[in-house]
């Protein structure tokens, strides 16, 4: 399998994550083996000094027989750069992120192939969609800064009701269209990837999650509120040249 292209390559971006990374993958591989195709786990280390590169190698060892790990770097910091290191690198026919600490269930992998194989360019898990739940309320800072970024960023995404939730798919075509234009590394990476779909007058499905706030989150509403301000604008500005 490992000679030929998969047909699915789960993209995993990672920092420090040896706490969190190996239960994660372990999970993903217990999916992926249920799944009737042939799948590439990419890790994408953002410059790791922990033991995160050892946990890859660990699970690969008892890793299922239709399913590879295989952990490349990234120089440049970020998630958004991470994740497009990894799906541009990638010569899967679906390719696809998830976050390290897999809020969203890997289960959900299951319908989400199925929107693709039917010809969905772009998938992504919502919490917002109809049938989305938490296993636990989000606190209501927390609640009340996301409503505050909806409205900032619902004219770049259209109807896309949650553009935050980190489980994203895509056909291999539109990964390669949407990634070579995507420039955001930060904490709006996720809407200039949604927005640059839309230019591109890509649908956008939309499958409900069940969602587990982890613990560990590095981000925090109130300290880094102007940073998201500051980077929705640049996206806006970015979208502005691609006109």
């Amino acid at each position: 399998m490992s000679q030929r292209k998969p047909d699915l390559d789960i993209v995993v971006p990672v920092y420090n994550e040896e706490a969190r990374l190996g239960a994660t993958l372990h999970a993903l591989t217990a999916h992926t083996a249920t799944l009737p195709m042939s799948v590439a786990i990419t890790v994408v280390d953002n410059g790791s000094v922990d033991r995160t590169a050892e946990l890859v190698d660990e699970v690969a060892e008892h890793r299922p027989d239709n399913t590879v790990l295989r952990l490349i770097g990234c120089a440049r910091q970020g998630k958004g750069a991470a994740v497009r290191r990894g799906l541009l690198a990638s010569t899967a026919r679906w390719r696809g992120f998830c976050d390290a600490d897999l809020s969203t269930p890997p289960q959900v992998l299951t319908e989400v192939l199925g929107h693709l194989e039917r010809g969905a360019p772009v998938v992504i898990g919502s919490r917002r969609a109809p049938g989305a739940s938490y296993a636990v309320p989000q606190p209501l800072v927390r609640r009340l800064g996301s409503s505050t970024f909806r409205m900032l960023t619902r004219p770049l995404v259209g109807g896309v009701a949650d553009t935050q939730c980190g489980f994203k798919f895509f056909s291999g075509e539109a990964a390669e269209q949407v990634f070579r234009r995507v420039t955001a590394n930060g904490f709006a990476f996720d809407v200039e990837v949604l927005a640059v779909a839309r230019r591109l007058d890509m649908p956008v499905v939309e499958v409900p999650v069940r969602w587990t706030d982890q613990e560990g989150s590095s981000f925090h509403v109130w300290s880094h509120g102007k940073r998201v301000v500051s980077e929705v604008v640049a996206v806006r500005a970015a979208l502005a040249r691609m006109s």
